[in-house]
């Protein structure tokens, strides 16, 4: 069977001065300066190399590959000072053969290359495309005859599931190599339930497997997983073995009452989020995974859209396991390359390839933001959108195509017309004053495509702990702005439930490196989290009230705002639970039922301890009456303006 070993140990890295110095895998050259603002972090070609034993193989029965999990954005592998395989898309599996040019003793080269250029994406968006080996590199040593490893980085195995009534039906299909084909190997394949009971056997590279009484995958509530393994068998040997869970559910999207699952509505709200951490970029390990996770089920999401990129397939696994529905895209955003077609054509090719069998993914995302940079190649681009989506619908009749459209672009501009769903990036409040445009821009959507599904793949506000205000108001970045865009973004979205769901940009402040921003240059400052996942700001529990009704609590919002100028205050109570009473300095304020958004009016006195109680939860803090606020609570340099 397959026997894998990780190469993460013993590299080398020669960064733009020559200097080479030992690193560990996963790396990244643009940690800090990516992080740091200026948009002046480096890109180029840089190098690690290493050296590795050649592995225990049978030489007559076994081969060997090298597995590449993430190289931003451009990879050439030189094993013993041969060039074996070039990759360009920095977000995605690729693997190479390698039996025939092992030694006993191996050198290995990887230039990797994150520069500017006009055919491998992304180029221009507003995060960072951190530089390095990020992921995993594993050698594999698998049979001769193995399933399919060639493929755009796939697994070697594909399911689709279909329902009827009770039961259901699972058509798996697996891929072998020519050898096993030669060796006339055969393939049993099994589904298990998840304590390990096998429900389903067949034999055949094509088969169907029928589950009785089916347990359906049934997002947050049930995320039910079986699972198929495929074996292949060679002279009655048991020479490879594949498998991957298998969550069976049905779906669809109504432009009249949104996302159904599994037959009843589901209304889908939830949050973006970007793979990379604070002082160590995207090259993060499972623990990071795990966190965003748990941060993100604790919000009460029900949805991610995973932006702008392919990520981990590990993360991927999570949000299976999680119960999350997942919209999945490829890198293809703000401009179109002129001689990028291609690698748009092959980052969708692999990223339906390996995450086909998810089943968490409902949609495949092909743009983001695509009309940023004007009309130039405006033909070429939309001929290019109808190839991707005619790509996805071929490659997987299963699911829905979308995209998500500029804030500037108009309702009927034929990009937000191709896919099946579309999204709108929209930030009314924020980038433009007046939160009711919202919705207005909606009502006005539905007015003129009410049969078109439609929903917010963007929208948000900066938002900083440190930054307060007694007035909070657009552009100031205060925590107090941030809180009250986001009272008024949930009402409205409660207004149209016809929406297929609202993404929250973005779950964790991230790093951005053309910003400049709230005193943190480099930042975007719009995530609900701070990016070193340590602070929670306010409106993380806004939304853990509407969204997170299982996870009773009571939170006293403003806590950072501690010393305060103005007498009288409104006091801002977020909670689960319907109904709050307040206490200052040990006296009642008052109680009120409601949901969600609690509001006290009281009078400071020099010093006011805050006590808020709903049944048996509490909060506290203190905060204090001055005649001068600080002056670091005001916003001392940087701007709101977009990132363009």
């Amino acid at each position: 069977m397959r026997k894998i070993t990780k190469l993460m140990a013993g590299w080398s890295f020669t960064d733009q001065q020559g200097n080479r110095t030992a690193v560990q895998l996963p790396h990244t050259w643009n940690a800090k300066d990516g992080q740091d603002g200026g948009n002046d972090y480096w890109r180029g070609t840089l190098v690690y190399d290493n050296h590795f034993a050649k592995p225990e193989y049978n030489a007559e029965k076994e081969c060997v590959y090298l597995q590449f999990h993430g190289i931003n954005a451009s990879a050439n592998i030189i094993l013993n000072d041969e060039s074996v395989c070039k990759h360009d898309g920095g977000y995605s599996t690729f693997r190479v053969e390698v039996t025939e040019k092992l030694k006993e003793d191996n050198s290995i080269v990887i230039e990797v290359d994150n520069s500017v250029n006009d055919r491998v994406y992304p180029q221009k968006a507003d995060f960072t495309f951190y530089g390095g080996i990020y992921r995993d590199i594993e050698i594999l040593v698998v049979s001769k005859e193995h399933f399919d490893l060639d493929y755009y980085g796939g697994p070697g195995m594909k399911y689709v599931t279909k329902v009827s009534g009770k039961d259901a039906e699972v058509h798996v299909n697996t891929y072998i190599n020519e050898a096993a084909k030669s060796a006339n190997a055969k393939v049993v394949v099994e589904l298990s339930d998840d304590r390990g009971n096998v429900v389903a056997d067949a034999e055949g590279l094509d088969v169907t497997l029928d589950i009785p009484n089916v347990h359906l995958w049934d997002g947050l509530e049930d995320p039910y997983l079986y699972q198929i393994k495929a074996t292949l068998i060679k002279n009655g040997n048991e020479v490879d073995e594949i498998s991957c869970n298998c969550g069976v559910r049905t779906f669809e999207f109504s432009p009249k009452d949104g996302f159904h699952l599994n037959g009843r509505p589901y209304p889908l709200h939830g949050v973006s989020r970007h793979q990379d951490f604070k002082g160590i970029g995207n090259a993060i390990s499972r623990a990071e995974h795990d966190r965003d996770m748990e941060l993100i089920r604790e919000l009460g999401a029900n949805t991610i859209r995973l932006a702008h990129y392919q990520h981990d397939q590990y993360f991927y696994d999570l949000c299976d396991k999680a119960g999350m529905i997942v919209w999945a895209e490829i890198p293809y955003i703000s401009e179109h390359l002129a001689n990028g077609n291609e690698n748009t054509i092959s980052q969708m090719k692999e990223l339906i390839i390996q995450n086909y069998n998810h089943p968490s993914i409902v949609v495949w995302g092909v743009s983001n933001e695509i009309t940023i940079s004007g009309r130039q190649y405006k033909k070429q681009m939309l001929a290019n959108h109808h190839a991707l989506n005619d790509l996805c619908h071929e490659m997987d009749p299963t699911r829905p195509t979308t995209l998500a459209c500029y804030a500037m672009c108009p309702h009927w501009h034929p990009v937000a017309h191709i896919t099946d769903l579309v999204g709108w990036n929209l930030y009314l409040g924020w980038y433009v004053p007046f939160l009711w445009l919202n919705d207005l821009w909606i009502k006005f959507w539905h007015f003129l495509y009410p049969n078109r599904c439609l929903c917010y793949s963007e929208y948000g506000a900066e938002g900083m702990p440190n930054l307060h205000s007694k007035k909070p108001k657009r552009g100031d970045n205060s925590e107090e702005y941030h809180s009250k865009y986001h009272e008024y973004m949930l009402e409205c979205f409660k207004r149209f439930p016809y929406m297929w769901a609202h993404y929250y940009w973005n779950m964790f402040d991230f790093a951005a490196d053309a910003r400049n921003q709230g005193g943190e240059p480099g930042m975007n400052h719009k995530g609900l989290i701070t990016f070193d996942r340590k602070t929670k700001k306010d409106a993380f529990y806004l939304y853990k009230a509407y969204w997170n009704k299982k996870d009773k609590f009571v939170y006293l919002a403003g806590r950072r705002y501690e010393y305060r100028s103005a007498a009288q205050q409104t006091i801002t109570v977020y909670s689960n639970l319907d109904e709050v009473s307040l206490y200052h300095n040990g006296k009642l304020v008052g109680t009120k039922k409601g949901e969600n958004v609690f509001k006290f009016d009281i009078t400071l006195e020099a010093e006011n301890k805050l006590e808020v109680k709903a049944g048996d939860y509490t909060d506290s803090c203190v905060i204090y009456k001055v005649d001068e606020e600080k002056p670091e609570y005001r916003l001392a340099k940087g701007d709101s303006s977009n990132w363009m």
